[in-house]
């Protein structure tokens, strides 16, 4: 099994990868509750065939935090980052929930350094929920830790069940709350409140790179209905949907899809 390299890009703030393999390089970004650990075994099946890089967004796992509001194009400027450490000129990029997003961002803001997209659970902006769903993800998340004073360990059993799936194991769930409860308070209070104002439904008409969307059959939250509708707004697009499979699709059905997303990259590899 490849051994997995953990590293630090210092700058302000630092950033943390784990990364493997040799070749073109795959950058892989996790969600809004998650770090880069959600990735570790598509890092080390894709690094049979490809450089893979998962890492800890800016306010994340082992990066720094920052100062000030975030800006959601800031994720989209440390991923340039990302590539220029390992002096590559393009990359294979994708993210699954606000590592889709981010993906979006990047493409907009720097479409000449992007090989391939992989849009994994996501959506394009925040009014593609209703006001009803809009409230309740926010009310989720942000009233516990502001209103009433609780820390995010607390509030992790409670989201991840909105999460999963119906098919997915006590293990995966626990991965889930386990991987939230290490969620940097105020840096994830900063990425919810980005996350309502956060529209790129103008930018998926502009791709023109090959673009993979992976939706779950069972996620709540970003539903496969979500996915077909950005589909088609793309015009180089493969949508898969992954049965039995809730908002993680990588930690509930990760053999299925790792097999779809390395056929995906191989594909376009060259």
């Amino acid at each position: 099994m490849t051994d997995l390299v953990t590293e630090r890009i210092l700058d302000n703030p630092a950033l943390c990868i784990d990364h493997a393999g040799t070749g073109e390089l795959v950058i892989l970004m996790h969600g809004i509750g998650g770090n880069r650990t959600n990735w570790t075994e598509q890092v080390r099946a894709l690094s049979a065939h490809f450089h893979v890089v998962a890492w800890d967004a800016r306010g994340y796992g082992g990066s720094d935090d920052y100062d000030g509001a975030l800006d959601f194009n800031d994720f989209a400027h440390d991923l340039v980052r990302v590539l220029d450490h390992f002096e590559a000129e393009t990359a294979h990029i994708g993210g699954l929930s606000m590592g889709g997003r981010i993906s979006q961002v990047f493409y907009n803001l720097y479409p000449e350094r992007v090989k391939t997209l992989s849009l994994i659970a996501t959506f394009t902006g925040f009014d593609d929920f209703g006001d009803v769903e809009k409230q309740k993800f926010v009310d989720l998340r942000l009233k516990p830790l502001l209103e009433d004073g609780k820390e995010v360990s607390d509030i992790a059993p409670v989201v991840a069940k909105t999460l999963v799936g119906p098919h997915a194991t006590k293990e995966q769930y626990q991965q889930l709350v386990e991987s939230m409860c290490q969620l940097h308070k105020e840096s994830y209070i900063k990425t919810v409140r980005s996350t309502t104002t956060f529209d790129q439904n103008d930018t998926l008409e502009t791709i023109r790179v090959p673009t993979l969307l992976v939706f779950g059959e069972d996620d709540s939250l970003t539903s496969p209905e979500i996915g077909t509708a950005m589909a088609a707004k793309i015009q180089d697009c493969e949508y898969t949907m992954i049965p039995r499979a809730g908002h993680l699709i990588n930690l509930e059905q990760s053999a299925l899809f790792t097999e779809r997303l390395l056929a995906f990259l191989l594909k376009h590899r060259g």
